[in-house]
């Protein structure tokens, strides 16, 4: 759930959610960062960690399917041997995150993916992408693949294409948040 098009006066409340796959490690377009950026997998499972990052990133994109979980909900949904987490770091100060899912039909989803608002505009973005194909990649699927949406960040889809991935779908509805 990252980013996509921007929000046309005249769709009104419409949602636009874009649907972007890549079939072969060799499609990615990688784009690095400086030395100070790292990207590190959270070795055990760690449901703090997942929820508090899925409130800081999501918050301005209107992230809100998990927002009335429960403590409980967040750890089972933390501990799924299908999910991955990673934390990327500036230095030594907390970036980004995205979390990787195995989909249960060979593939691999980007589910959750973005940087915190102190980050966002330095061109860290790419970088993390980059980190999170490579990382799909390396968990042998058919496909990684990711949606994104006309509320979230103006520049996620340019990023997602900049990459390599390519739209395969893109739906419309009347509801007014992708995450409902």
């Amino acid at each position: 759930m990252t980013a996509s098009t921007k929000l046309i006066p005249s769709q009104g409340s419409s949602l636009i959610t874009t649907y972007l796959e890549m079939r072969s490690p060799e499609q990615l377009r990688p784009k690095r960062g400086d030395e100070r950026f790292q990207v590190r997998e959270q070795e055990e499972p760690n449901w703090v960690f997942n929820r508090d990052m899925y409130f800081r990133v999501g918050e301005q994109w209107q992230w809100i399917d998990k927002r009335p979980w429960t403590d409980e909900q967040w750890q089972e949904y933390a501990v799924a041997p299908e999910l991955r987490a990673f934390a990327a770091y500036y230095g030594d100060a907390l970036a980004g995150y995205y979390e990787l899912r195995q989909d249960g039909e060979g593939g691999v989803e980007i589910t959750y993916f973005g940087l915190l608002p102190e980050f966002i505009g330095s061109g860290l973005g790419g970088a993390l992408l980059t980190s999170a194909i490579e990382e799909a990649w390396k968990m042998l699927p058919k496909r990684v693949w990711v949606h994104t949406c006309n509320r979230d960040h103006p520049q996620a889809l340019a990023n997602y294409q900049a990459r390599g991935m390519i739209v395969y779908k893109i739906e419309e509805s009347g509801r007014g948040n992708a995450y409902e």
